[in-house]
């Protein structure tokens, strides 16, 4: 059983940065990629960003893009969200999650969650 723990969320001013990471573990973790979804209050998930398991591979929302890197540390079995120049709409819970296939498939078929971490970016 894989699972996930997050940390790094918290309060920031719009215009900074935030770095959150998401541990996996468990026997089979280090062969499933990893992602970031975020939902805001009212809101659907949404995807952020992914990462292959080997780390050679990643993928970003369109929106994001050009704000946020994915990386993935193998040997600590833990991958990184660093977000720049978050801006107000960026407020949301955002969720880790590992699946085994590649690329991800939709939030609803993937089992795997971290249990979120509150990122609140004040304007």
């Amino acid at each position: 059983q894989v699972q996930l723990v997050e940390s790094g969320g918290g309060l920031v001013q719009a215009g900074g940065s935030l770095r959150l990471s998401c541990a996996a573990s468990g026997r089979t973790s280090s062969s499933y990629a990893m992602g970031w979804f975020r939902q805001a209050p009212g809101k659907e998930r949404e995807f952020v960003g992914a990462i292959s398991w080997s780390g050679g591979s990643r993928y970003t929302a369109d929106s994001m893009k050009e704000r946020i890197t994915i990386s993935r540390d193998r040997a600590k079995n833990t991958a990184h969200l660093q977000m720049n120049s978050l801006k107000f709409e960026d407020t949301a819970v955002y969720y880790c999650a590992a699946d085994p296939f590649w690329p991800l498939r939709a939030p609803e078929l993937i089992d795997v969650w971290g249990q979120g971490t509150q990122v609140t970016v004040s304007s």
